[in-house]
C-alpha cells in the first residue's frame, strides 16, 4: 500500500480554491479526467456517485467514484472520495482546505492506493513511493497554479 499526507499553503482565498474541486472545474486540476458524470447525487453529498474516465496515453480507464466524506463551512472544506481502478487498485483520497486568513488557505492532500489482487500489489511494489510522491506534488502544484490563475482573473 502507498500512502501520502502532504500539505502546502496557497496564497488564495479558500472559496476560490474550493471552486476548483466542483464538478464544473475538476478538469482544470485533473486534466487527464476526460469524463466526470454524476450517476446519483445525494442531498448531503456523501454517498453521491460519478462515472469518471481517466486518460493516460492512449488508454482510457472508466470507474465509479463515490463521495465518502464532505464538509463545507466558512473555515474548512473537506472532500473524501474512493474508487476501484482496473480491478487492481483501491484508491481513497481526501482534500482538506483550511482558512488561515482571507488570502491564505492550507491545502492538505492525503490518501492511499492499495493493491487488491496479485497484479495490483506487484505493480505498486514496482512503481514505488518515489513516483507516487511526484504525482502527489504535481497535483498539489496544479491546484496552486489554477487557484492563482483564478485569483488573478478577479
Amino acid at each position: 500500500m502507498i500512502t501520502w499526507n502532504e500539505e502546502k499553503v496557497i496564497s488564495v482565498n479558500i472559496e476560490k480554491v474550493w471552486e476548483l474541486f466542483s464538478d464544473e472545474n475538476l478538469q482544470r486540476i485533473m486534466p487527464n479526467v476526460v469524463e466526470h458524470t454524476p450517476i446519483e447525487k445525494k442531498e448531503d453529498i456523501v454517498g453521491s456517485t460519478y462515472r469518471q474516465s481517466y486518460k493516460e496515453g492512449r488508454r482510457v480507464e472508466t470507474y465509479i467514484v463515490e463521495t465518502l466524506g464532505y464538509e463545507n463551512t466558512e473555515s474548512k472544506k473537506y472532500l473524501r472520495i474512493g474508487f476501484t481502478l482496473g480491478k487492481a487498485f483501491e484508491i481513497e483520497t481526501a482534500f482538506t482546505l483550511i482558512k488561515i486568513d482571507e488570502m491564505r488557505t492550507r491545502f492538505i492532500y492525503m490518501g492511499f492506493t492499495k493493491g487488491i489482487n496479485f497484479l495490483g500489489k506487484v505493480m505498486l511494489k514496482i512503481a514505488g513511493d518515489k513516483n507516487n510522491n511526484k504525482v502527489v506534488k504535481d497535483f498539489m502544484d496544479k491546484v496552486e497554479e489554477e487557484a492563482m490563475k483564478e485569483s488573478a482573473s478577479v
